[in-house]
């Protein structure tokens, strides 16, 4: 696999120079380009065409949450890292809905970030796991998505899964195992495996928490309240 190209866009010098002596040399990324507003982060992105973006929310001029939107709208398939000091659950669910790959916090470890750019460099979501680790932000986002599921178009609105892979998404949402769900559908730990195998793959996507939010976002399943859970 090549080196992914990144794009730095953050308001302070300092911030962008660290990263950058970080990223400077390692075998699995190059920098393509920086910028310090996010008006320059988009020209720039549509000059690069970058693979990642890491950007920071609070920029001048237009926020790092805009930024991200505008990109995603040009560049699908570009992984968008954001930045922020505050990881509450509204600006969460701004970000998922945003098409945000992940949402971290502006003085994490460059370890940590490390291992951020790795997992989207391979087309994951970790955003998507951070979802589902908190139940309330989890609810909340259930519920934003179904009141966009309706003004969303009738194809996409329906789905193409069965009642039981209804059935083992919506325990996956719920955080329970393979070996749980196995238990309480009554059904064999290989039968739960090839149920996920065939979600993964009618939904063309790379894991299970993709698949959970995917499902979210449409409607299709609902995630219980954590008193439900027991």
């Amino acid at each position: 696999m090549s080196k992914a190209g990144v794009v730095l866009v953050h308001a302070h010098p300092l911030f962008r120079q660290g990263l950058r002596y970080h990223l400077s040399g390692h075998p699995d990324f190059r920098i393509t380009g920086e910028a310090g507003n996010g008006q320059q982060a988009i020209q720039l992105v549509d000059y690069t065409d970058p693979d990642i973006v890491v950007i920071e929310l609070d920029l001048p001029g237009v926020n790092g949450l805009e930024v991200a939107r505008a990109i995603k709208r040009s560049h699908p398939n570009i992984g968008i890292i954001l930045l922020s000091a505050d990881q509450d659950e509204k600006l969460m669910i701004k970000a998922l809905r945003a098409g945000v790959s992940a949402f971290v916090p502006r003085n994490v470890p460059w370890e940590e970030l490390l291992k951020v750019l790795q997992q989207v460099r391979r087309g994951d979501y970790p955003i998507n796991e951070l979802v589902l680790s908190m139940p309330q932000i989890a609810a909340s986002v259930l519920e934003e998505f179904r009141m966009l599921s309706a003004e969303e178009q009738g194809d996409n609105i329906y789905s193409p899964l069965s009642p039981r892979e209804i059935e083992v998404l919506e325990l996956v949402a719920a955080g329970r195992t393979n070996k749980e769900i196995a238990v309480k559908l009554n059904i064999s730990n290989q039968t739960v495996k090839n149920h996920i195998s065939s979600i993964l793959r009618k939904l063309a996507v790379n894991d299970r928490t993709q698949a959970v939010v995917y499902a979210m976002r449409r409607g299709w399943i609902k995630v219980a309240q954590p008193s439900e859970r027991a």
